[in-house]
C-alpha cells in the first residue's frame, strides 16, 4: 500500500479508526473522514504520531454534496485515488417490524446503504482516472443472515452486500475491485459498553462464537487492508465474513 492514496469513512472511532491506522502503517496516505471533527482529528493525530501521513475531511455520507466534496478534495490534494474503505453505517434499536419508526428506518438506509452508494458513485470515476483501484465496503454478518428485531440494520447491510456484488461485476474489466467485509460481533467502544451493561448476555453470545471470543477492530482493519492491497489482486465481488466462524454453521 506504500504511497497509495485512499479514504476511510467513519474513521473517528471503532473499526474505521483501526482501519485508517492500519492503512497508514501499511504505507498508504490516508484521508480520514467522519461527521465528528474532534474524533476525526484524533485519528489523524494517532496516525501522525506513528509517522504516518493523514489528513481530515469532514463528511456526512448521507449528503451527496459532502461525498462529492470528499472525493474532489482528496484528488485535488493528492492527485489520485487508489483505494477506499466505505465504513460508515449505523444501527437501530431492537423493535418488532410493525413498531419501527419510519423515520428511523429511513435514517439507517440513508447512512448505511445510500451513503455507501454515494461513496461508490464518486470514488469509481476518480479511480478510473487513476487507472483503477480497490474498494472495501463494511457490511456485517447481519448482511448474510436475518435477525429478528433488527429489520432496518439487516436490510441495509444486505443492501450493501448486494451493491458490492453488482458494482464489482460492473467495473471488474476496468481494473476496479470491490469487496465487502462482514464483521461479526467486534469489541468497539459501543460493544464494550454493552458487554459491561449486559454482562451475562454478552458472555452467552461470546460462548456461542465458534472461536470462543468476539473480534477486535484491528482484525476487521487487517481484512480491509488486505482486500485493498495487491495481495488480493484476483478477488472481487466477495462478501467476506470476519466473524470467528459465526456464519459457518
Amino acid at each position: 500500500m506504500k504511497n497509495k492514496v485512499g479514504i476511510v469513512t467513519a474513521a473517528g472511532n471503532g473499526i474505521g479508526r483501526a482501519s485508517a491506522i492500519a492503512f497508514a502503517k501499511a504505507g498508504a496516505k490516508v484521508v480520514v473522514s467522519d461527521i465528528s471533527e474532534k474524533a476525526g482529528y484524533e485519528t489523524v493525530r494517532l496516525i501522525q504520531d506513528e509517522g504516518g501521513e493523514a489528513q481530515f475531511i469532514k463528511c456526512n455520507v448521507a449528503e451527496e454534496k459532502d461525498v462529492k466534496n470528499l472525493i474532489d478534495q482528496t484528488v485535488k490534494q493528492f492527485g489520485r485515488l487508489d483505494w477506499a474503505h466505505n465504513n460508515a453505517g449505523i444501527g437501530a434499536p431492537t423493535a418488532p417490524l410493525t413498531e419501527i419508526d419510519t423515520d428511523r428506518w429511513q435514517r439507517v438506509i440513508d447512512i448505511t446503504l445510500t451513503g455507501t452508494f454515494l461513496c461508490l458513485k464518486y470514488e469509481i470515476p476518480a479511480m478510473l482516472e487513476s487507472g483503477g483501484g480497490a474498494i472495501v465496503n463494511t457490511a456485517s454478518t447481519g448482511g448474510l443472515v436475518g435477525t429478528p428485531g433488527l429489520t432496518p440494520y439487516i436490510s441495509a447491510k444486505h443492501g450493501v452486500n448486494g451493491l458490492t456484488k453488482s458494482a464489482a461485476l460492473e467495473f471488474g474489466k476496468q481494473n476496479i475491485r470491490i469487496n465487502s467485509i462482514c464483521p461479526g460481533m467486534t469489541k468497539t467502544a459501543a460493544v464494550e459498553n454493552w458487554s459491561q451493561e449486559a454482562e451475562e448476555q454478552a458472555k452467552a453470545f461470546e460462548s456461542g462464537i465458534p472461536m470462543g471470543r468476539m473480534g477486535i477492530p484491528n482484525e476487521q482493519a487487517s481484512a480491509a487492508v488486505w482486500l485493498c492491497s495487491d495481495q488480493s489482486s484476483f478477488i472481487t465481488g466477495i462478501n467476506l465474513p470476519v466473524d470467528g466462524g459465526e456464519t459457518a454453521e
